[in-house]
């Protein structure tokens, strides 16, 4: 249910987890259904992390095409793919089954022995989803950070100019283990629907204290200060 609003940014609150998960996974799919209809295709950007867990299995038994949707991540520790830190380990795991085996998947991790050396060719590769993405979801941390734009990382002011061209960006946080790979800023703005997604009593507050912040702009304040489109707020204790 709806219980307020931040400007035009939407909070819809959650009697439990379960209701929000099948919620969010509702609009997501109406969300890219829209899209296909009005484009032939769709694009939708996920986070990793335990929060999403319960979603993806929500939004994996949604029936749709989904042979016309392409799906990335958000951001991805650079780690192989099998790693059990890797986001994209659990996307596999949890979201990339059944039916949305059909669904044209863009990893953002190669061979390279660095985010910084692989980095063109990932862009390159993350260019042929239909942009910009009309479904992307966002976590936070406890520190304000979102995809992986850490507050901490000497990359974060090129990493959020708001008119970059760029899509991806290394970022070497030092609050949190392992280089990282990230949309951009400018990037995660553009998304024609921008879907915040947050558990626990802690992170509403944290969440709440990152946006009244004037002075201090938090990365997850920042995003959705940037963003064009729909932004809506899902959180349950």
């Amino acid at each position: 249910m709806i219980r307020g609003t931040m400007a035009d940014l939407t909070l819809r609150e959650y009697d439990s987890r379960v209701d929000l998960d099948i919620s969010l996974a509702r609009e997501v799919a109406a969300a890219l259904e829209d899209a296909i209809s009005a484009r032939g295709a769709a694009s939708l950007a996920v986070s990793g992390g335990k929060t999403p867990i319960g979603m993806f299995q929500q939004l994996r038994q949604m029936r749709m095409d989904w042979s016309k949707v392409w799906i990335t991540l958000v951001d991805d520790r650079w780690l192989p793919v099998d790693h059990p830190d890797s986001n994209e380990r659990l996307a596999r795991v949890h979201l990339l089954k059944y039916q949305l085996e059909a669904a044209h998947y863009v990893s953002l991790h190669n061979d390279a022995a660095t985010p910084e050396a692989g980095l063109a060719e990932v862009e390159a590769r993350l260019r042929a989803i239909p942009q910009p993405f009309d479904v992307l979801i966002l976590g936070m941390g406890e520190d304000g950070h979102t995809a992986s734009l850490f507050p901490c990382a000497a990359e974060l002011e090129d990493a959020c100019a708001p008119e970059s061209s760029q899509l991806l960006t290394a970022v070497n946080p030092t609050s949190a283990p392992y280089p990282r790979i990230s949309l951009t800023l400018a990037a995660i703005a553009r998304a024609r629907n921008l879907l915040v997604h947050l558990t626990g009593a802690r992170k509403k507050t944290q969440f709440e204290a990152a946006m009244a912040n004037p002075t201090e702009k938090l990365p997850i304040k920042r995003v959705l200060d940037a963003a064009n489109g729909i932004r809506h707020v899902y959180w349950a204790e």
